[in-house]
């Protein structure tokens, strides 16, 4: 199994979906991770972000080149 780095960090919802969705049809496996913590009452996803995305390093590139073209 591969391992999965962090690559870019998500602002909401909607664009973990949809990037989520334009990773599965161009079959680049990855990891979608949201920081809400229902013990802090999504506190981080304030601070840091929605959450992020995980994905082996090699995708990097590609990724990245599909999150600007989004």
């Amino acid at each position: 199994m591969e391992s999965y780095t962090r690559i870019l960090t998500l602002e909401n919802e909607m664009e973990a979906q949809r990037l989520s969705s334009i990773l599965d049809e161009e079959h680049i496996p990855h990891v979608v991770r949201s920081y809400h913590d229902s013990v802090y009452d999504g506190i981080f996803q304030t601070v840091r972000g929605w959450g992020h995305l995980e994905a082996p390093e090699n995708y990097r590139d590609k990724i990245l080149s599909l999150y600007e073209n989004m």
